[in-house]
């Protein structure tokens, strides 16, 4: 992970087998409501984005208040700090470091003190320009706190200063490059921000007179909010006692949502940019048995980012969908074990196959994707000694041959088996009889302009936003055209 702000796309998943969640961003205009309390609430059910750190700030009306620290939402904050964080609006984040290094210094929302007054910003995303920006500022006096991306765009905020914040923020969007959703808060003024490519999401939902900002419609729906809409691709939206306003920055050619939202990030009651997630991933896995039939007894789905897709498969299929393997949802993370034998361990602590149910038969195993194989290959083994028959390994997306450099926390490609091997050398690098990947094509018309305003580098290639890096120069086109 970055230590310098430099950094892009931090590598600490060696040892997972999923891309990581970015970060979850929470806001709420609520003159006379308990703010703090709600904003927790939000967290909570945004807490698979991020589980490194959580934050809320809320603003007193004479300025803001912020409390943050390392761990989850429930491990953060309890009654007598909600208590304490009084106010009309807050804002909340809850962290997973992409760029930047785990601490509580990089921490979110960060606070600052302007000309105009305090300021809280939070941010999911990644920008893609952040070095250079950071290195600019840096020769014109700024001075950096953290070694996090986000503080770049509180600084381009702060240099700023004779001009209105909204106008602030769009010379801000002007300069910074990449993927972000933003929630901004003044003492009196609550702002959301979608980047213009829309790769991050962002929407906008009512309670009663106040008004709600959040990464996914289920934080709406957690603190009992009505969902309105999603934020457009460069849009900013303005908060304040005067009502609701709009403006929109300079959109991109055309929209690029992160698809990977559908494949596993996003909760799968959450509805982005007009798609039910539950039921985009039913569909892959109903396109998935339309291309890849294969003689099994039982579907099985790898918990729980399968079991949708699996569904749609065995649908299709038609053969039993059966809850083969148990999670225990109580596990740590395996990626952070420091040794073979513990990581090992941690596959097993988190999954059990039933095996009375599994011995002599043939199984389609489900999952939504497959990064580095580490952790199939350990099901499999562990499938085999239940006694399995047959082992078939079913993936509900395409290929991950790319990294990701716009909020995604990746491994290089060195790390990603796909890019380092053909499907025939990677089912028998994790020991399945069978290993079939969903088709691009398949994957796309599951979503209504699927071919059209996705992002799909980490499959394809081919990069929305420019890459600007140093290191990527030579690699990538900077026009965003892919690899050259």
């Amino acid at each position: 992970m970055a230590e310098d702000g430099c950094g892009f796309g931090g590598l600490n998943t060696k040892w997972s087998d999923k891309f990581r969640e970015e970060c979850g961003i929470f806001g709420l205009y609520g003159p006379g409501l308990d703010v703090a309390r709600l904003t927790y609430y939000g967290l909570f059910a945004l807490q698979h984005r991020g589980q490194e750190s959580a934050g809320i700030a809320v603003s007193t009306g004479d300025g803001i208040e912020v409390y943050k620290g390392m761990g989850l939402v429930a491990e953060v904050f309890n009654q007598t700090i909600l208590r304490k964080l009084k106010g009309n609006l807050a804002i909340g984040h809850v962290r997973y470091s992409t760029t930047g290094s785990s601490s509580l210094a990089n921490a979110q929302p960060l606070v600052a003190r302007m000309r105009r007054g305090m300021i809280a910003v939070a941010h999911n995303g990644n920008l893609t320009n952040a070095c250079s920006l950071r290195q600019k500022l840096s020769a014109e006096g700024s001075v950096f706190q953290t070694t996090t991306d986000s503080e770049v765009i509180l600084n381009l905020l702060a240099r700023s200063q004779n001009c209105s914040l909204p106008e602030a923020l769009l010379k801000c969007m002007e300069e910074i490059q990449g993927a972000y959703s933003l929630v901004v808060m003044t003492e009196d003024q609550l702002i959301g921000i979608r980047d213009p490519f829309g790769v991050r999401p962002l929407c906008l939902g009512k309670l009663g007179e106040a008004w709600v900002l959040a990464s996914e419609s289920c934080a709406l729906d957690a603190v009992g909010a009505t969902f309105v809409r999603d934020l457009e691709p460069g849009e900013i939206v303005i908060i304040d006692s005067q009502g609701i306003s709009y403006l929109h920055a300079s959109p991109a050619h055309r929209p690029a949502h992160c698809i990977f939202e559908f494949i596993y990030f996003a909760r799968p009651d959450s509805i982005i940019d007009g798609e039910n997630v539950y039921l985009v991933r039913r569909e892959l896995g109903r396109n998935l048995a339309r291309e890849c039939q294969v003689e099994a007894d039982l579907v099985i789905p790898v918990p729980d980012s399968g079991v949708a897709a699996a569904g749609g498969y065995a649908e299709v299929a038609r053969i039993p969908l059966v809850e083969g393997l148990i999670k225990n949802r109580y596990a740590g993370r395996t990626f952070i074990q420091p040794t073979q034998e513990m990581r090992d361990l941690g596959v097993r602590l988190k999954l059990n196959p039933i095996r009375p149910l599994l011995k002599g038969k043939r199984v389609i195993i489900i999952d939504d994707s497959l990064v580095r194989g580490t952790t199939s290959q350990r099901i499999v083994q562990m499938l085999r000694e239940a006694g399995v028959k047959e082992v078939h390994l079913l993936i509900a997306s395409p290929p991950v041959f790319h990294p990701c450099y716009y909020g995604i926390d990746t491994s290089a490609y060195g790390e990603l088996i796909a890019s380092r091997f053909p499907v025939n050398k990677i089912r028998e690098l994790v020991g399945a009889d069978t290993l079939y990947y969903l088709s691009l094509e398949g994957m796309l018309s599951t979503l209504r302009d699927g071919t059209t305003n996705y992002c799909t580098a980490c499959f394809t290639g081919f990069y929305p936003i420019p890459l600007v890096r140093p290191e990527e120069a030579g690699k990538y086109s900077l026009a965003g055209r892919g690899r050259l």
